[in-house]
């Protein structure tokens, strides 16, 4: 473990025996006095699969509450894995930040924090620091690897890709990209400069854990084919990580693409009505049309068209209609040589 991980006692206590044979289930218990729970605690369910021994695998959704296929696709797994077929273990959580995914909601209604924007957390903070600190310094200290799904939620729409980070630690960066080949989705997002420090991903990464996280849709529903991706997705990881019979997945040919310059992306230059013109997945030519912001409140002023600044790939689309200004419309990302 880095000497960066926090290492101060979590307040936050487990129900179930994480080191206990077969099928358990039970909750992170986040103790945070509020008018909805004064005494008791806001539960995070934990489903904990071990079999044989073996590489132990932690699995995580809903960090974000309107992220929706990540949970659907953890769910699955669970009802589809035995313990006994397992050689190792799998720690799953499908609603990270719980009180998030039963509000619908990007962030916690306990405190208006981001999750993945919390990291290494804090054991004496509010609830999504608290949870934040038991995540980075006890959960994945017990992981040989770990896997973080997210969607574009309510507010985007992704093309769905693994993200793998491009770590200082050469042996822990080709296992992040190894994992991401694993997954099996045709676009690997490799995280470099632009990535936050507050991820779970960048905590994995002080940890010295192999990570990945997955974009898969969003739009704040459940797209069925998206879900199945990521149920696939999954069980591929563990076929490469050995937890699954079956050898090592086939590989799939994956493009990669980096956020080169966050400039390069499209963001709205006033309040207004975007009719967009663009779509995740798409590639564009700088100076292409994005769409067109119009004014419904002054239908007297004139609309402006939105021009890409740079070539390249669209990661993500916003999913608004009304947009405020600053709002990320068009997420462009650049091609990465390709790997020798």
């Amino acid at each position: 473990m880095s000497d960066t991980v926090p290492t101060r006692p979590s307040r936050i206590q487990l129900t179930l025996d994480l080191d206990a044979p077969g099928r358990n289930i039970g909750d992170l218990m986040l103790r945070w006095s509020d008018n909805t729970v004064p005494l008791g605690y806001h539960p995070i369910p934990v489903i904990s699969l071990r079999g044989q021994p073996g590489p132990c695998v932690v699995i995580l959704g809903g960090t974000h509450g309107d992220e929706f296929e990540g949970p659907a696709a953890i769910l699955r797994l669970a009802a589809r894995l035995e313990p006994s077929a397992l050689t190792g273990h799998v720690i799953l959580i499908p609603a990270l930040n719980a009180p998030a995914l039963h509000a619908s909601a990007r962030v916690s209604p306990l405190d208006g924090q981001n999750l993945n924007r919390a990291f290494p957390g804090d054991a004496d903070g509010g609830p999504t620091a608290m949870l934040a600190h038991f995540v980075e310094a006890r959960l994945l200290p017990r992981a040989d690897a770990a896997i973080d799904l997210h969607s574009g939620g309510k507010a985007s729409v992704f093309d769905p890709c693994a993200l793998a980070a491009r770590v200082e630690d050469p042996g822990l960066a080709a296992a992040n990209m190894s994992l991401a080949h694993a997954f099996g989705l045709p676009l690997i997002w490799a995280l470099g400069p632009h990535n936050d420090n507050r991820s779970i991903n960048a905590a994995a990464a002080r940890v010295g854990v192999p990570m990945i996280a997955a974009e898969l849709g969003g739009g704040g529903g459940v797209d069925p084919e998206i879900t199945d991706l990521a149920e696939t997705g999954l069980m591929r990881c563990l076929r490469h990580l050995g937890v699954l019979p079956g050898g090592p997945p086939a590989p799939v040919t994956a493009r990669r693409v980096e956020i080169a310059d966050p400039l390069h992306s499209v963001y709205a230059p006033a309040d207004g009505l975007f009719d967009r013109r663009c779509a995740a997945g798409q590639h564009v030519d700088a100076g292409g049309c994005a769409g067109m912001l119009y004014f419904p409140e002054e239908p007297e002023r004139a609309p402006i068209e939105l021009g890409f600044p740079a070539s390249g790939h669209i990661l993500a689309h916003g999913n608004r209609g009304m947009v405020r200004r600053g709002d990320l419309l068009a997420q462009v990302a650049q091609s990465l040589p390709e790997e020798r």
